[in-house]
């Protein structure tokens, strides 16, 4: 279990060196950002100046080293917009958004397991079609679209949740179905897909001979092994959750990341940008190194792998 840890730490360490790269260049080959700090009516002798002064003229990589470096030690940099450390904006908005992605993917799995178990185990009977075409159905409708929809029954018609705005856990309820309802149906297939595989293996069908109860041979050994893909696809879910809020985010007007991001790229808020891509990303790789670690310990096959 240590080597796969080892293993996979140097693997997300790479990964994240990576991804900070690649977003530092996209966002330094998106403007001038000297124009974005000096402003539009900048004259070229004060951008030539802030170029100096900012280093945005030395090479590439030196400029990536540096910025990489305060990175680590904790200074992200300052808003161009507000002029405040980004970190700490940063950290304001995460828990609405980590508080949202992680009750919408609550409530993915929660739709998914029990209606995923239900149609591997009558496969091709009612439940089972019913259970495809509700996901199909599901799959099919935008967040923004359902949110829309939970807003005109629940909000307006209904009046019993808020329909925008961050006041207590109701606020997090229709915008949590909203995403819950568009990640549940791969987590569904998924789960159905493996159950129905493991449901065919030999060492089921030894359990049913030894006359083991059919609760304890779905429950215990045929959900244990079908579950190994879920949860890795979940944690790359619960990643894109953080990173795809943004319409959700501006439809209830929740301020999170996803909502500072959007603003941030509207005024060329560079600083901030580049932070949140690094910050998700770093959550991404982490949610996938947990993943790992826990179908590690689940199945022995992957750790004597």
């Amino acid at each position: 279990m240590l080597a796969l840890l080892g293993r996979k730490l140097v693997e997300a360490i790479l990964v994240g060196l990576i991804i900070s790269f690649v977003t530092f260049l996209l966002v330094t080959w998106t403007g001038d950002l000297a124009i974005a700090l000096g402003g539009l009516g900048a004259s070229r002798e004060e951008l030539q100046q802030l170029r100096t002064t900012h280093g945005l003229d030395r090479p590439i990589l030196v400029q990536y080293l540096d910025w990489a470096a305060k990175a680590l030690s904790g200074d992200l940099g300052r808003s161009f917009f507000s002029k405040e450390d980004v970190l700490p904006l940063i950290l304001s908005r995460l828990p609405v958004t980590a508080t949202l992605a992680v009750c919408s993917i609550g409530v993915g799995i929660a739709l998914a397991l029990p209606l995923g178990i239900l149609a591997a185990i009558r496969q091709g009977r009612w439940i089972d079609h019913t259970a495809q075409s509700v996901a199909a159905v599901s799959q099919a409708m935008p967040s923004f679209w359902s949110g829309l929809l939970l807003i005109l029954l629940f909000g307006v018609n209904l009046q019993v949740l808020p329909i925008s705005g961050y006041e207590n856990w109701a606020s997090f309820v229709m915008p949590s179905l909203a995403l819950g309802w568009f990640v549940f149906p791969i987590l569904l297939r998924l789960l159905r897909a493996g159950m129905v595989e493991t449901l065919n293996t030999d060492y089921i069908r030894t359990a049913r001979a030894k006359g083991l109860s059919p609760r304890r041979i779905i429950l215990k050994h045929a959900l244990r092994n079908a579950v190994l893909p879920v949860i890795s696809l979940a944690a790359v879910q619960f990643g894109q959750l953080l990173g795809g809020s943004v319409v959700i985010e501006a439809v209830f007007a929740l301020p999170g990341v996803g909502q500072l991001a959007w603003n941030s790229i509207q005024r060329a808020d560079f600083p901030v940008v580049q932070a949140i891509v690094l910050l998700v990303a770093v959550i991404f790789v982490t949610m996938n190194l947990l993943a790992d670690l826990i179908n590690g310990a689940l199945d022995p096959r992957i750790r004597r792998a």
